[in-house]
């Protein structure tokens, strides 16, 4: 599908990269955890604006990312030996993408297979630091997606049926979650 959307401009993802980088370069974390991070941000740059523009996230870009991030979290892993981290990780990633699979099963209307799909990556990702940061990235996701919301409809940008892209709001919730780690260590 052709776009004309001002989303997918170049600038964009490419804004998006650097700073979604910068932030994994300076989390104070392994190595590791930092690479995992710089491949999230990667694909997160790239999909933010295209479910800003198109409503929807491809597996082109989805998968590989969740497999870099997994692979990468797999070796750290194998190297510090923080096996339960990992493990907590894993159990999240599969609680994560079940609740958001449920969510999408009961209202596919409003969620679609590439928001769980997406939750998969996140879950993982926030897993590593413990279930009270998926707690809090999962939540900040809903909640970012509903203050957007409510800022559309008051400026008029949006009305009640529209449809709204929550991948991004997915993402910037995460980023909530992982900063609140890195905050309070």
């Amino acid at each position: 599908m052709e776009s004309e959307s001002r989303w997918l401009q170049r600038w964009i993802p490419t804004l998006l990269g650097v700073l979604g980088g910068a932030a994994a370069a300076a989390f104070p974390d392994h190595w590791g955890f930092s690479l995992a991070l710089c491949a999230l941000a990667i694909g997160s740059a790239l999909l933010i604006p295209v479910d800003l523009a198109e409503f929807r996230l491809p597996d082109l870009i989805v998968w590989p990312m969740t497999t870099a991030v997994l692979g990468v979290l797999l070796v750290t892993t194998a190297v510090t030996g923080e096996w339960p981290r990992f493990s907590t990780a894993l159990l999240a990633m599969l609680a994560v993408g079940g609740g958001y699979f449920v969510l999408a099963w009961i209202s596919p209307t409003s969620m679609g297979l590439g928001d769980v799909k997406l939750s998969l990556v996140l879950g993982l990702t926030l897993g590593w630091f413990g279930w009270q940061t998926v707690a809090y990235g999962i939540v900040a996701g809903f909640i970012v997606f509903a203050l957007l919301a409510l800022v559309m409809l008051a400026l008029r940008r949006t009305s009640a049926k529209s449809d709204l892209a929550f991948g991004p709001s997915m993402i910037v919730g995460a980023a909530i979650g992982l900063a609140w780690v890195a905050l309070t260590r």
